[in-house]
């Protein structure tokens, strides 16, 4: 006998006919009975799943039930919310897919400046022969002990973290920390409030576990405390944001910013991030929320760009609760961090020679960054901020722009990955490894900001 049809002609999907399929009426017996009939095809991509209360109802589970189930499903990427239009099927359950990260775009062979990237100069690191000769003097190599942090390694850091943690913890880079305390600290359907514009891979993250993400607009001291206080109305478990050399926009909170947006926070229960990823490479101290809020902030460190990605290295400090339950969660994997790495740093950071070339090439960065930053003032184009590895290019069309720049071999980052709310158009063009041609990338990125243009007018600008 031919079972019935799932959906009726306008793609809905009947919740009798899935109420009689599900065995098992919990949040995940519901996922897995509904991701099973999306596997199999039975229920096709576009079909509206039914209302939270309908299934409900026939299921004799309270609608949160249902909600939950949904929830699971969106994290797999099985489903997608579409506002009033309701919860639609997209396709079968598959691996989250940092899908902002992942979207570089191609240039085939025409790419002559990549501005893609705003990642360290190689030849700006400190060489690692020597701190990994001394990395290997310790008794505890090659043991089976989950070290969450070597005593060098934290005797390092704790001179320059910008407030006293209470509990250390190495984590494999700063992407991996945020990783990790987001699946320690976020269930899926939690609201995160995230300071916007901010990192592409932070907002996949947020997708990955599942996170409403509520977008914190910024001007150019850090969050807005105003827009910090609405979303705090709406009980977010986390605030992430960058109190120093804020990595798309380059702007830094001050200190009486930093007041204000402990004043916001501080009726709350919500739990702050605070992410730093250029550590010695940014000047000055963080004004960190941490000495007015020490039980609910975390401080996240990381060290690849000032002393090597390969080290792999980042650090998180802050009350030992929440240190604790990051620790106890890298248990189903990886365990710890390699302690010949954490040494090597270690060694980095207190070595006076080492420490010398890191302070030299924040200073060549500084320079790299200013430099694009005066010529495009003089071609009449203003740049946001005045730290980090990038510079923030407001643009009429974002689309526009990145036509004409690709068109001359010139790849940069659209400023709308980095946005989770509404946004100006603009651009975002690392300057870390831009030392050559600045004069003729100014160009191209000024005539390019002013309005819309077809590339093939761009045809005579010459290098």
């Amino acid at each position: 006998m031919t079972p019935p049809q799932p959906s009726t002609p306008t793609g809905d999907l009947d919740p009798q006919w899935l109420a009689a399929r599900i065995e098992e009426p919990s949040a995940r017996g519901i996922a897995a009975a509904v991701a099973a009939l999306i596997r199999a095809g039975t229920i096709p991509s576009g079909t509206r799943l039914p209302t939270v209360r309908a299934l409900g109802l026939q299921l004799g589970v309270s609608p949160a039930t249902v909600s939950e189930a949904w929830s699971l499903l969106r994290r797999r990427r099985s489903v997608a919310g579409r506002g009033r239009a309701g919860t639609v099927v997209i396709g079968p359950p598959d691996v989250p897919h940092p899908r902002r990260f992942e979207d570089v775009g191609r240039h085939g062979d025409r790419l002559r400046h990549d501005l893609r990237l705003a990642v360290p100069d190689t030849a700006l690191l400190p060489p690692l022969d020597a701190a990994l000769a001394a990395a290997l003097h310790t008794e505890e190599l090659n043991e089976y002990h989950r070290v969450p942090i070597t005593g060098r390694l934290a005797d390092a850091v704790r001179p320059t973290w910008p407030f006293p943690p209470a509990d250390l913890l190495a984590v494999n880079g700063g992407f991996d920390g945020l990783m990790l305390l987001c699946q320690t600290l976020v269930v899926a359907g939690d609201k995160v409030a995230v300071e916007d514009p901010t990192a592409p891979r932070l907002l996949d993250i947020l997708d990955a576990v599942g996170a409403e993400v509520i977008p914190v607009p910024c001007d150019e001291r850090g969050p807005r405390p105003d827009a910090l206080a609405d979303a705090v109305r709406r009980k977010p478990v986390l605030f992430i944001y960058q109190p120093h050399a804020h990595s798309p926009a380059g702007h830094s909170v001050d200190a009486a910013r930093s007041g204000e947006l402990a004043a916001a926070l501080r009726d709350s229960e919500t739990l702050v991030i605070e992410d730093d990823g250029l550590a010695d490479l940014a000047p000055g101290p963080v004004q960190t929320l941490g000495t007015a809020l020490p039980d609910r902030v975390v401080f996240l460190r990381s060290y690849s760009k000032s002393h090597g990605p390969d080290l792999r290295l980042a650090v998180l400090g802050g009350p030992a609760p929440l240190i604790e339950r990051a620790r106890v969660y890298r248990t189903f994997g990886s365990g710890w961090t390699s302690r010949i790495l954490q040494n090597c740093l270690a060694h980095l950071l207190t070595d006076p020679h080492s420490r010398g070339l890191v302070a030299a090439a924040a200073e060549t960065y500084a320079n790299r960054r200013r430099t694009l930053a005066e010529a495009l003032a003089a071609r009449g184009v203003r740049t946001g901020g005045t730290v980090g590895l990038s510079l923030w290019l407001p643009v009429e069309d974002e689309r526009s722009a990145l036509i004409t720049l690709a068109a001359h071999g010139v790849a940069v980052v659209p400023g709308g990955r980095c946005f989770a709310g509404p946004h100006e158009p603009f651009l975002r063009v690392a300057t870390s490894r831009l030392h050559q041609h600045v004069d003729e990338v100014a160009d191209l990125l000024a005539f390019a900001a002013f309005e819309e243009h077809d590339p093939r007018q761009s045809a005579n600008i010459r290098y």
